[in-house]
């Protein structure tokens, strides 16, 4: 059974609540945070959910800060879920030491190597424990649930989508590092969590999962900057629209003229994402 989970602060927003939680974790082994922003919708009624799932080095608050989310969601009857990036305060030596690895990059793996196994299960945590949590703490339609998510987030939501297909009705992403057997970020943070087997890296790969998938998901947005610093080393975009012509996989690939890596381009086109969704999750 999930533990009740633990208000820490709840703020008015657009005739809504953006509000923090902690909770213990079963599934990470230890206490857990997350933010919920609730629109006016909820007063009276049940609502569909929206995960959406941060970048290296950010935090449940991050997309509720930056991403300019509130105004349309609460017009569109969207319920904003956003969990942290990873356990924190694990006693894992070192553990805060790298910003590519350990304290706010899960990576939305669930880890198999000493000593991230017990606490870094980032993935259990985001498609099944926090869920569970959000349908028996809030007014949410468990059965209309859409994920999405920016850089390493947006790797970890389509990663999500592809491993439980049928689950979620809707799917996008901001710069997601979209083939991560093939990045540096991804091959640091797999040998960490993984080991140095490269075949299953491919389970956590979204290319190959992709290619690998007996259905396709629903249209998948996704959407790159142009002037992102991380573009050609990490994020390769270009293999993810390979991948889903080969599997048939509908997509949206959009590259955004001079746009950068950071949350001044996610809040610029937040707008269409969040519409993208409501369109599946309301219909």
């Amino acid at each position: 059974m999930v533990a009740s989970p633990r208000l820490v602060s709840e703020h008015r927003c657009f005739g809504g609540t953006v509000a923090y939680y902690r909770h213990d974790s079963r599934v990470c082994g230890g206490e857990m945070r997350f933010s919920v922003y609730l629109p006016p919708q909820a007063q009276s009624g049940k609502v569909p959910v929206l995960y959406y799932l941060s970048g290296l080095t950010c935090t449940e608050e991050t997309f509720q800060i930056k991403a300019g989310a509130h105004r349309l969601a609460a017009e569109l009857g969207l319920m904003l879920v956003v969990p942290d990036t990873s356990p924190r305060d694990t006693g894992i030596p070192n553990e805060s030491a790298d910003w590519e690895v350990g304290t706010a990059a899960g990576f939305y793996v669930d880890a198999t190597q000493a000593p991230w196994a017990s606490r870094f299960r980032m993935f259990s945590y985001v498609t099944g424990e926090l869920p569970e949590l959000v349908g028996g703490s809030f007014p949410a339609r468990m059965d209309r649930e859409g994920i999405f998510g920016h850089s390493m987030g947006g790797h970890g939501a389509l990663v999500c989508a592809l491993r439980q297909p049928g689950r979620y009705r809707s799917v996008s992403a901001f710069s997601p590092i979209s083939a991560p057997i093939r990045a540096p970020w991804g091959q640091k943070a797999f040998t960490t969590y993984i080991g140095g087997d490269t075949e299953a890296w491919r389970a956590w790969d979204a290319t190959e999962l992709i290619r690998a998938a007996r259905s396709p998901l629903p249209p998948l947005l996704v959407d790159q900057g142009t002037r992102d610093k991380f573009l050609g080393e990490q994020l390769k975009p270009e293999l993810l629209r390979e991948a889903c012509e080969q599997a048939g996989q509908p997509l949206t690939l959009r590259s955004q003229d001079g746009y950068d890596h950071g949350y001044y381009f996610v809040s610029t086109f937040m707008a269409d994402h969040l519409r993208h969704h409501a369109a599946a999750l309301n219909a």
